[in-house]
């Protein structure tokens, strides 16, 4: 059985002029017009940069180094930790160099699962920093570590690396079941949108055969006496669901347990997806501006919430510099911020409107103008 886990009147002006505005081995790490949304490409989706794992540790501490290469600064990295054992033990992940040197990067527990006494517990730390890119050294690699409250007499880390895309945490799910014979673990379908990577991991007391899961590319199979793993990765093309699904040819009673996530691409920067156009002084600028959230690649982020915030760039006023009014911070809705009653009051020529928003790089608008249309 599974378990799951808002008419102005327009003044006397004495002038206003027109204007144009207008089953399988283990892999080895690899390097592997204004008037419309500017949504332009500025990055890769995201790789695999470097896989590294180990079974077979033992003591208060899981450990393993991204040797003989470090990541890249920036990457996001996942780290799965194996051990037999019925209780989540690990009081903290942290990492260093081999020389013993703290570098200080958060890791997130996001998936703990445990079934017929083995245990995997699934970590993740995006934009990591801190380290030396590339390593000089081997004194000098990257050691992920998780920290026990009790020591264990089996267990292991795998480490995946991955660089593109800023990144944040997406959806995930854990599930654990047994069997004796062919027996499928899966640890259930989750949403991913375009950009996004999936990662799956499965890990068994039964050392047996198994078949990886269709449409994913391997990280690395590590076994010992004990235990077996599996670690899966695919980056998503299009929007939709990813179920990764093992097969474990069993031939007596043994547990499995799973594990799958998403990395999404992180709203990163804001853009005008529909700019502000010629108007009368005073007059409301219609259509509303907009203003999307967008990723790395130029994707609109739906998630991405906040308060964005507008204002006059370039200010264009003829006789007097313009002043802009109506809601001038405004909530962000599936990733969008609608600005629906802006005016300016100053006949003028090349305004231009900027937003912000905390976290993000902001943006600046096309050139408009107020004035007679």
């Amino acid at each position: 059985m599974h378990t799951r886990t808002t008419v102005a009147r327009l003044p006397r002006l004495l002038a206003v002029a027109l204007f144009a505005a207008g089953c399988r081995d283990a892999v080895g790490p690899e390097r592997h017009a204004p008037s419309g949304p500017q949504f332009a490409t500025v990055a890769t989706a995201p790789a695999l940069d470097q896989v590294n794992g180990t079974l077979g540790g033992s003591g208060t501490a899981l450990l393993k180094g991204f040797n003989p290469t470090n990541p890249h600064v920036g990457d996001a990295i996942i780290a799965t930790f194996f051990w037999l054992g019925s209780t989540n033990i690990i009081t903290s992940v942290t990492d260093h160099l081999t020389d013993g040197t703290p570098v200080g990067n958060p890791y997130t527990l996001v998936e703990y699962v445990t079934a017929g006494g083995i245990s995997m517990a699934t970590y993740v730390a995006t934009n990591v920093q801190n380290f030396p890119d590339p390593n000089p050294t081997q004194e000098t690699v990257l050691v992920v570590q998780a920290n026990l409250s009790s020591s264990v007499t089996d267990g292991g880390v795998m480490l995946s690396a991955y660089r593109g895309l800023t990144v944040a945490l997406g959806a995930h799910l854990s599930a654990s079941g047994s069997g004796s014979s062919q027996t499928t673990a899966d640890p259930g379908a989750i949403p991913v949108p375009a950009g996004a990577l999936a990662y799956g991991v499965t890990m068994s007391d039964g050392v047996v055969g198994h078949f990886p899961p269709v449409g994913f590319t391997n990280l690395a199979t590590e076994s010992d006496a004990a235990m077996k793993t599996d670690g899966e990765y695919a980056v998503q093309t299009s929007a939709g669901t990813v179920d990764p699904q093992w097969t474990w040819f069993f031939n007596s009673p043994s547990t499995w347990l799973a594990t799958t996530l998403a990395l999404t691409p992180a709203a990163t920067h804001l853009v005008f997806s529909v700019q502000p156009s010629t108007t009368l002084p005073l007059f409301t600028i219609k259509p509303p501006v907009q203003v999307t959230a967008v990723d790395d690649l130029g994707n609109p982020v739906p998630s991405f919430s906040g308060s964005v915030t507008i204002a006059i760039g370039h200010n264009g006023g003829l006789l007097l510099p313009g002043t802009l009014s109506g809601t001038k911070t405004v909530a962000v809705v599936n990733g969008v911020a609608t600005f629906a009653d802006l005016s300016i009051d100053q006949a003028g020529n090349g305004y231009t409107l900027t937003v912000t928003v905390p976290g993000l790089t902001g943006a600046e608008s096309a050139p408009f103008n107020i004035g007679l249309m």
